[in-house]
């Protein structure tokens, strides 16, 4: 993954300009932390210093140019639904379940007092 990033990267910046406060190191960092612990932006960021919206056009980026460059690239639907021994299939029950919550009635409620209102 680095050495792909690091090729696209020096191609973007070869003609120089503003250097960025992340490496490419730290935005491959970023993205994996984003997607292996689903942290938030403004936590990531908070660690590296950077804002939101820096955390945000890093996963972005990082995220295009590994998809464009196809060499971690999932498989279609197409392949998943021939028989394969190679590709293990895993079920995870993700339904929501009702929960009993207390009605509300005139007697739950704290009342205040009226005049003391106003």
């Amino acid at each position: 993954m680095m050495v792909i990033l690091q090729k696209e990267y020096t191609l973007l910046h070869k003609k120089g300009g503003k250097p960025p406060r992340l490496t490419v190191e730290d935005k491959l960092y970023i993205t994996l932390k984003y997607l292996r612990e689903y942290r938030t932006m403004e936590s990531i960021g908070a660690e590296y210093g950077v804002g939101r919206s820096a955390v945000c056009e890093s996963i972005q980026w990082v995220e295009d140019t590994l998809a464009k460059d196809k060499t971690f690239r999932l498989p279609d639907k197409k392949v998943l639904k021939k028989e394969s021994p190679s590709i293990e299939y895993i079920v995870v029950d993700v339904t929501e379940s009702p929960i009993n919550r207390p009605k509300k009635t005139k007697k739950s409620g704290i009342r205040a007092r009226k005049s003391g209102i106003r």
